[in-house]
């Protein structure tokens, strides 16, 4: 599979209707039976979080979130995706955020309305979206895995980071498997200037030496002790990508699913 070329200094493939996306999430959360929780409202958007409680004993409770950069169509497309297709293992409680920044799609750019970008706002918030993000966080149980979907426009391939720091059992491998099967892997030794291997990078992150935190370095710090952060790559076709970070979260929900 070729890269297309279009993406020269900035994401320059597919738009998406962001409004009529969400309606079809608020669709197909209310047709399968999920909780639906409005944190923030601004520019006639409501930022929803859904819930879908397991319908046998729960295993594991996961989080997943989409669309905190408005050039990302593919995250909040899997989210939709995912949501649509309704194949969520019984015994598994997920909590699904499918846009965290629809102002940003509106306009296909990575920032919010005020150019921040809000992937770099959850340590000392600026934005009232990630504020009431934050303050939503607050008010939920501890999430046993984090899955966080977005897009990398420079990427020669599909790559992720794994936080895991009380080394569990890795889902990095299991999601890469799967994943390869639909999307081409960055086998680079280095990804964004940090150590790889086989499409995957385990960064050794102290958050408080970081002065700008994104969500995963605030889920890892306050709400969970394991995560991932699943980066398609944009230069490939949008239903690549798409097919690409919903196989990665059927895999890693399949392998939480087995006690």
């Amino acid at each position: 599979m070729k890269r297309l070329g279009k993406n020269l200094g900035g994401y320059f493939g597919e738009t998406i209707d962001i409004r009529a996306q969400l309606a079809a999430a608020s669709r197909a959360a209310q047709e399968h039976g999920w909780a639906s929780e409005v944190f923030h409202e601004s520019d006639d958007f409501k930022w929803l979080a859904l819930h879908r409680k397991s319908t046998g004993q729960p295993v594991k409770h996961v989080y997943i979130s989409a669309g905190i950069h408005g050039d990302e169509p593919a995250s909040p497309l899997a989210a939709i995706k995912l949501l649509q297709e309704n194949r969520w293992p019984t015994n598994i409680e997920l909590t699904l955020l499918p846009c965290l920044n629809p102002v940003g799609f509106v306009k296909n750019r990575r920032e919010n309305n005020g150019g921040i970008d809000l992937n770099r706002d959850y340590r000392n918030s600026r934005t009232a979206e990630i504020r009431a993000h934050i303050q939503w966080l607050e008010r939920q149980p501890r999430f046993d895995v984090y899955l966080c979907l977005h897009e990398d426009w420079e990427s020669k391939g599909f790559y992720l980071y794994e936080q895991n720091p009380d080394n569990r059992l890795s889902l990095a491998e299991i999601m890469m498997e799967e994943i390869a099967m639909v999307c081409p892997i960055d086998m680079s030794e280095i990804i964004e200037d940090r150590p790889a291997q086989n499409g995957i990078i385990r960064p050794n992150i102290k958050p408080q030496e970081r002065p700008d935190w994104p969500e995963a370095l605030y889920l890892i710090s306050h709400k969970s002790r394991q995560g991932y952060t699943l980066e398609a790559p944009s230069d490939f076709p949008l239903e690549t990508r798409v097919a690409a970070l919903t196989s990665g979260v059927n895999a890693a929900l399949k392998a939480l699913s087995t006690p």
